[in-house]
């Protein structure tokens, strides 16, 4: 109830009905009933005795219980939450206010029926208990009256146990209404249990001249001893980790960018190195890739992320920690998942550098890197070129042409552009 008291007074813009304050304070309501139910059983899981005092308390409290879930059905039965709530829940709410009010009259008959007032009792003391359950008790009856009066007595308590009569039998009649409440059996056997339990104690006590004395049962005052209160959620208690923490960090990996799939790259060590170098906080970012490394071979590439090493997740690990994880795997074979952005609107502007080998065919390297600075939102960006891309007009002069992938948009500015041969910036380092 505190939760859903917390969420009434602070989230305004519900996204549907169910979290309105309308539905809300129903909500509230409800759980307070239920909490005021769980107080009553509790107090009667050692057993109520039947005794004067005991059974005047127990009628009060469970009094109390019938009035709050009188409550619960009024709200429920109000628009427009009466078009959002279950069927099922108002009536069921129906049902216990009717089945707790049914007890209450049921305690206090069994006080009135089997409890004379002996030599040795406390009249005063049983009068003031007695008083306190009436508003107002039927004309020509006084509380002490009927205390000492044994037909009075008698003729209360089958009063109040009509009274009981008649809200089972109404509580049964709701049930039999709903076809979800009526094939539940536990509540059947509860409601049909109390029923014949309070028919029975009629039935002792019931005469021939019943018909010349009947008189109308007062209402129970509803009151409890024990206080039930809202607790608002306390979040400074409370230890809890964000379940999108294992996306990775947000700048990162927000709804902006689109990511490839992980994919799985199998890494042999080359003489003690890797064949690149790692930049970056977390995660960390391929750079300075050779093109000729068994690393390029294996699919990697410039600007790939690296999210785990050895099937250990790394996607908040710093260069030096991911370094660490590289280096303890010494010379077997390592497996690192890394990932690609989908960034399709960069523009790239490529350098080549064309040399002789004393060759027939003359081979041109293509360095691509891009500059973010000077990138031109209105043009198209061009076509990235293919991986081998042959001549057709002179074989024996035709050129490869091979493509290194530029730095992934969204990352962070490379103010000097770098072949993967020059040396680490000390914002790297080199395994």
């Amino acid at each position: 109830a505190g939760v859903l008291s917390y969420l009434k007074e602070t989230f305004t813009h519900t996204p549907s009905y169910d979290m309105s304050p309308a539905m809300l304070n129903v909500l509230v309501k409800m759980m307070l009933a239920q909490a005021r139910e769980c107080v009553f059983e509790q107090i009667g899981l050692s057993g109520i005795r039947n005794e004067f005092f005991t059974l005047v308390k127990m009628t009060q409290e469970v009094a109390k219980v019938g009035e709050v879930y009188m409550l619960v059905n009024t709200a429920m039965n109000q628009e427009p939450v009466k078009e959002n709530i279950p069927y099922s829940w108002s009536k069921l709410a129906q049902i216990k206010s009717d089945h707790y009010k049914a007890l209450a009259h049921y305690f206090i008959a069994t006080v009135l029926c089997d409890h004379e007032l002996q030599p040795g009792d406390d009249k005063d003391e049983q009068e003031k208990a007695l008083s306190q359950l009436y508003n107002s008790v039927p004309e020509g009856l006084m509380v002490l009256a009927v205390l000492k009066d044994k037909v009075q007595r008698k003729q209360l308590g089958k009063a109040h146990l009509r009274k009981a009569i008649v809200y089972h039998e109404e509580a049964l009649r709701v049930c039999g209404l709903c076809k979800k409440l009526r094939n539940i059996e536990v509540l059947q056997e509860v409601l049909t249990a109390a029923h014949k339990r309070s028919l029975l104690k009629y039935a002792q006590q019931e005469t021939e001249d019943d018909f010349l004395s009947l008189i109308q049962a007062p209402d129970i005052l509803p009151k409890t001893e024990h206080k039930i209160e809202t607790i608002a959620p306390q979040f400074s208690k409370v230890k809890v980790k964000d379940f999108f923490h294992k996306l990775g960090p947000l700048t990162v990996f927000s709804a902006k960018q689109r990511w490839t799939a992980p994919r799985t790259i199998r890494l042999q060590h080359e003489a003690g190195e890797l064949g690149f170098s790692l930049k970056g906080g977390s995660p960390v970012q391929v750079y300075c890739l050779d093109p000729v490394c068994s690393a390029a071979s294996a699919g990697l590439k410039e600007g790939d992320y690296i999210v785990s090493v050895g099937g250990m997740d790394c996607k908040w690990l710093g260069v030096n920690e991911v370094l660490e994880k590289l280096k303890s795997v010494g010379k077997q074979p390592m497996e690192l998942d890394v990932i690609s952005c989908q960034d399709t609107a960069t523009s790239l502007h490529s350098k080549s550098a064309t040399y002789s080998m004393g060759m027939q065919k003359t081979y041109s390297l293509i360095c691509l890197a891009m500059d973010e600075d000077k990138i031109d939102q209105t043009k198209k960006a061009p076509l990235k070129l293919p991986f081998l891309s042959w001549g057709t007009k002179n074989r024996q002069k035709a050129a490869s042409t091979l493509c290194l992938p530029s730095a992934v948009a969204g990352s962070s500015q490379i103010k000097k552009k770098l072949s993967p041969f020059t040396l680490l910036s000390t914002e790297s380092s080199l395994y």
